[in-house]
């Protein structure tokens, strides 16, 4: 979809080519996701944390390092569906 490859392309613009993997295969985890995209156009990314437990594990500990790339690709989403 459009939405898919705009999300791709920020990553890519994000981390790098070789910082995006767009061969995940499709997981339940967000299930509840699909009825909103019946409703608006859009795709789930998953934002690399390092070497941590999964969410929703007691041990899981957010890598703040990860922040700056979260901010830089939403920023590139916009710049991108703005058309700059």
């Amino acid at each position: 979809t459009q939405a898919t490859t705009l999300a791709i392309e920020a990553a890519g613009r994000t981390g790098g080519a070789n910082a995006v993997n767009d061969k995940v295969q499709p997981v339940m985890g967000a299930e509840d996701f699909a009825y909103m995209l019946n409703a608006r156009p859009g795709a789930l990314i998953f934002l690399g944390n390092g070497d941590s437990a999964p969410v929703h594990n007691a041990a899981y500990d957010f890598n703040d390092d990860a922040i700056p790339f979260g901010i830089a690709y939403w920023v590139n989403v916009v710049e991108q569906a703005l058309g700059r």
